[in-house]
């Protein structure tokens, strides 16, 4: 083996190893754009876990989501209550019966 083959060799993996960093290193920017933008933590050099600085705007209206949240859930329970109220009210037999006359009470007028 010469030193042409060599320099052939280094000629066709150069560029393969070039690709391969590179995409190497585009994943990593991708990975930590995407956690920085999702709120999940980074991996610090050793290891630790580093928490993106969130600024008091993005605190506030985090509380402002929450407390929007807590309403919202608090009126799908008592809507939900109210449904089953109506349920209850629609297939019980006195409701029916109660439609049932009224109904022969129409036809008679007519």
């Amino acid at each position: 083996m010469g030193a042409g083959d060599i320099l052939n060799i280094i000629g066709i993996a150069g560029p393969i190893i070039a690709i391969v960093v590179a995409v190497g290193v585009g994943g990593w920017l991708l990975d930590t754009r995407m956690r920085i933008k999702n709120g999940y933590p980074l991996n610090g050099s050793w290891g630790q876990k580093l928490y993106p600085k969130t600024s008091s705007e993005e605190v506030e209206r985090i509380k402002l989501l929450s407390q929007e949240n807590a309403q919202l859930r608090a009126e799908l329970g008592s809507l939900k209550d109210r449904l089953g109220n109506v349920e209850r009210i629609v297939t019980d037999s006195g409701y029916r019966l109660t439609h049932e006359i009224e109904a022969l009470r129409d036809q008679t007028k007519n």
